[in-house]
């Protein structure tokens, strides 16, 4: 036999016994229902016809359809089965599946009309060898499964299909891995009953809304000439859709609808969506009547520890309702210019709107009472990293939120620039792809067919927990902003634009012509809004001269430092204990167990604690206390350094306990979560998640503190400037491992300057402790503040090697009767006078070079160092002058007061310390620097070169003789 009859022959006869028995009853099924049988089974039968046994049966037998009728006529109707008619069959099938999968290619969803044509030929029946005539004599069922009963050949449901898969809404499905999901979004898609066609009320209803939206932009263009608002004219429908959004999810469960977006179109959304006054909107356009309290744009404005934002940045929260009741909650949150960079702080907020964390254990979380929606621009959801980043939480444990809802608000420019400048995909959306959501791409200008789009986002949300794409295509009307001329670089797209009618004259034409409304109707509607507009704007006038603008003068957070942070030692004991019992039958790992078991001593006399085990004491007393303590990180479970493992892992079944969830005391919810390798958008999950729940304490923790370089934006725009700019409150604790061990540039270095430059106003809290109780009353300090108006950021210079330095253990009293001290003097300020007549240099620094000064000092004697005082600076913002002041005081006859870093005098904290040193060192006492001098790179890569220099260092820190030089010379 050849190898092209070999190829062509029968399979049949391989089958025999039990197996031919299995196809043969496949056979049977497949007559009744041929969606009844595997596809790779119905494409057998299909190309091969009838099993052995059963094909004299049914030689004469026609094709079936769906239904179980049988449909004659055909050329598969009466004798053996034609081979090449079947293989048409398969080839029409293939058309079919082409048709859901690159449907979107021919679909009518540019506004304007201007996209380069796509290749659309695997569309085409003549692609795949098949006329018209062969597709009429194919029943519709054997290459549609859900065909409706209407369609009885493939021609006609060929034809349906690229109805429905090249309209003004596209879809793009066939990329989802889950058959199930795949099948039921497919099978809406082709339903023609779903979406429900629109009521007249509710095109009614829809129509007013556009009206309202192009005239409010109208309203402005004309009034407030040259005033920037960055207009949603061009994706007009996104306020529709967002209106959509929260009617649905609300009648669905949702409490809370959290809403994050840029600033285009954004002051719409705040009137529209969120409620906010026209009036309101209009004042922060008009003219302030008292600059020098309200500031505009670029200017200096208040100097009060609140600086207020421009009105794009601004968000807002409003009660969604119907009738008397409150369905729910609408906040759209602030945000900067930065664009995208909202998305995982709104993620947070709806994670922590969906916990419940009054209970030990992990929180319970619902997934239906709360829902995130992200509005993204075109090049920006394709071009800022941060997006893949945030789209990445989807499915993770720590961070899912049963599915976020995005919306491009897709004006297909980026700033000024075409698309092909902005991605290297063919869809903005494309990303999205690789994340396993479902993506619409739909025409702007076809309001029902948006409507549509998020009814069907909204449905499988809630029957699959998992997020959906609204590609929103539309354009825009004016440039990147209203005062930049767009036809510079834009020259096709505006000379379309110009011509180019609004949604909401387009919606009206086509409810006319349907004989939905009259010409009369969309009159009083377009006067009813325009009379609304002036209205506000009136309103606003007659307030001019009355209107107050109220400052609050906070000059800065003021903490408390009275707070009570020890805990009774017979308290720390029982938990302690409480902390060392596992569930039964769970299997410890040897080593591990050994090395916790040995803190059930730690505070007996004479033992100390060391830092990992102060953590674990200060997380139970919180939660003794009734705080939720929500902990993240890369590898944050175990500790990046091997020392927290405040989860264990049975050593046997691999299941995870932590003793936090099962302790007796605990009165809240422990959440400790391993992150994805992401910094800038997990940073900004927990701020969310921290802003959202003011009561818990959120801590972050870098796997290096350098790595926090990546988060950059978000220590600028919201922890540092958050409060200043919204007086947007935050707890949250930052944990960035610091210390110059050797380990090179991107491993020793948190980039501490860069925190105390951000410092002002008392925005946060800067710390670098060098005790494992410091850390325990640190700790506790901050979550006693959670959720007061004292309560700021906290940033944390955590260690490294100080993890296991018995010079950072501390002993148990220093736990039950100390507090956290800003400044740690290495000596007793109860000396005799004499004594400090002795001193004539104060050493100062911070952190783990404290402890290297310390440990070269216990090497000779107490009268080798009579000379010389050291006190360690634990919190450097904000600056404890106060006890600085107090230490410079004891010394009558000081000379010099030293700064000692480990970074180099360019980085580290000596730019920041220097002038206040000066400013509060008395008389002619001098201030000095000793460490690195200036460098580019924050370490040496070589671990020799770290010894001598720092050695150096310490060397020149503890000699005698008066510091000449500033630098230490590599």
């Amino acid at each position: 036999m050849s190898i092209h009859d070999e190829r062509n022959s029968s399979p049949w006869k391989s089958y025999y016994g039990p197996n031919l028995g299995y196809v043969q009853e496949q056979y049977e099924l497949f007559l009744a229902d041929p969606n009844a049988v595997e596809a790779s089974v119905r494409e057998m039968f299909l190309v091969w016809g009838a099993p052995p046994s059963t094909a004299a049966a049914i030689s004469s037998a026609a094709p079936v359809s769906a239904t179980g009728t049988v449909q004659s006529g055909t050329p598969l109707a009466g004798g053996p089965l034609d081979s090449n008619m079947l293989k048409k069959v398969v080839a029409a099938h293939q058309l079919m599946l082409n048709i859901r999968r690159y449907g979107h290619l021919g679909a009518d969803i540019n506004p304007l009309g201007i996209s380069q044509s796509a290749d659309t030929k695997l569309l085409d029946p003549e692609t795949f060898g098949l006329t018209k005539e062969d597709l009429l004599s194919i029943p519709a069922s054997l290459i549609w499964d859900n065909a409706p009963e209407s369609i009885g050949n493939g021609w006609d449901a060929i034809v349906r299909l690229r109805e429905i898969y090249t309209r003004s809404a596209a879809y793009e499905f066939t990329h989802i891995h889950d058959e199930t999901e795949r099948s039921w979004l497919h099978k809406q898609a082709e339903s023609g009953s779903f979406p429900a066609p629109l009521s007249t009320r509710e095109k009614e209803a829809l129509l007013e809304r556009l009206m309202q939206v192009e005239q409010f932009e109208s309203f402005i263009h004309k009034t407030f000439v040259g005033q920037k608002r960055f207009s949603i004219e061009g994706v007009d429908m996104l306020v529709p859709v967002l209106d959509e959004i929260v009617r649905a999810t609300a009648h669905d469960g949702a409490q809370h609808i959290l809403i994050g977006m840029a600033h285009r179109g954004r002051l719409n959304v705040l009137t529209h969506v969120l409620g906010k006054p026209y009036e309101k909107i209009f004042s922060e356009f008009h003219h302030s009547p008292n600059k020098e309290l309200v500031p505009s744009e670029g200017s200096m404005g208040i100097n009060y520890g609140w600086s207020g934002d421009v009105k794009y940045h601004l968000g807002a929260d409003r009660a969604f309702t119907e009738g008397e009741t409150v369905r729910a909650k609408v906040t759209l949150a602030n945000n900067p210019s930065h664009l995208e960079f909202v998305n995982p702080v709104v993620e947070g907020y709806t994670r922590a709107a969906q916990e419940d964390r009054s209970k030990p254990g992990f929180p319970e979380q619902d997934l239906h009472s709360a829902v995130t929606v992200c509005v993204h621009g075109d090049a920006a959801f394709i071009g800022e990293g941060i997006v893949a980043e945030t789209l990445n939480f989807n499915n993770l444990q720590g961070y899912r939120n049963g599915g976020t809802l995005h919306i491009i608000a897709n004006n297909r420019l980026g700033f000024t620039t075409n698309s092909v400048d902005s991605r290297s995909t063919h869809y903005a959306s494309d990303l999205a792809k690789g994340f396993d959501l479902p993506i619409m791409h739909v025409n702007a200008d076809d309001p029902e067919a948006c409507l549509a789009a998020v009814r069907l986002a909204c449905e499988y949300r809630l029957r699959f927990q998992k997020g959906f794409v609204i590609d929103l295509i539309g354009y825009r009307r004016f440039g990147h902003n209203e005062m930049d001329d767009p036809e510079a670089t834009q020259p096709l797209v505006y000379s379309k634009v110009r011509k180019h009618p609004t949604v909401a004259t387009l919606y009206a034409e086509l409810l006319k012509s349907e004989k939905t409304i009259s010409e009369e109707l969309a009159t009083q509607l377009r006067e009813k809004t325009l009379s609304a507009l002036q209205a506000g704007y009136d309103a606003m006038k007659a307030n001019e001269g009355k209107a107050h603008v109220q400052v609050t003068q906070e000059n800065g957070v003021v903490v408390p430092e009275d707070v009570r942070t020890a805990v009774p030692m017979e308290t720390l004991k029982e938990i302690n204990l409480e902390l060392l019992n596992r569930p039964e039958g769970f299997t410890e790992y040897s080593k591990l167990q050994r090395i916790l078991q040995r803190r059930a001593t730690s505070l007996n006399d004479g033992e100390k604690l060391d830092w990992a085990h102060a953590e674990a004491l200060a997380f139970a007393t919180i939660l003794a206390d009734g705080t939720p303590i929500r902990l993240s990180g890369q590898d944050s479970e175990r500790g990046t350094f091997a020392h927290r493992h405040i989860m264990l892992n049975d050593n046997a079944t691999a299941q995870k306990f932590t003793p936090l969830h099962m302790f007796p005391q605990a009165k809240a919810s422990f959440a400790v979560h391993n992150s994805p390798l992401s910094e800038t958008a997990v940073l900004a999950f927990e701020y969310g998640y921290n802003v959202f729940a003011p009561e818990s304490f959120v801590i972050w923790e870098a796997q290096f503190g350098d790595f926090a370089n990546v988060a950059q934006v978000i220590f600028d725009q919201f922890m540092a400037a958050g409060r200043a700019k919204w007086s947007q409150k935050s707890g949250l604790a930052i944990l960035l491992p610091h210390g110059y061990e050797g380990q090179g540039p991107e491993h020793s270095s948190a980039r501490l300057e860069r925190f105390l430059q951000l410092s002002a106003d008392n925005n946060w809290t800067v710390a670098n402790l060098t005790t494992s109780a410091q850390y325990f009353h640190l700790l506790r300090k901050q979550a006693a503040m959670l959720g007061s108006d004292s309560v700021r950021p906290l940033v944390l210079m955590a260690p490294k090697s100080l993890l296991r330095n018995p010079r950072v253990a501390s002993h148990g009293v220093e736990f039950s009767e100390g507090s956290f001290k800003p400044v740690l003097p290495q000596f007793s300020l109860t000396e005799t006078k004499a004594a400090k007549d002795k001193v004539k240099r104060l050493i100062l620094g911070t952190g783990k070079v404290m402890v290297d000064l310390e440990e070269a000092m216990s090497s000779g004697s107490e009268g080798d160092y009579a000379w010389l005082r050291v006190a360690r600076v634990e919190q450097l913002y904000p600056l404890p002058q106060a006890e600085l002041e107090r230490i410079f005081g004891q010394f009558s006859k000081l000379e010099e007061i030293v700064w000692v870093q480990e970074e180099p005098k360019n980085q580290g904290s000596w730019s920041y310390m220097e002038p206040r040193l000066r400013d509060l060192a008395p008389g002619k006492v001098q201030v000095r620097y000793i460490g690195r001098p200036d460098r580019a790179s924050t370490a040496t890569g070589h671990q020799e070169i770290h010894v001598a220099e720092q050695n150096m260092i310490i060397s020149s820190a503890l000699n005698g003789q008066p510091f000449e030089s500033s630098l230490v010379r590599g």
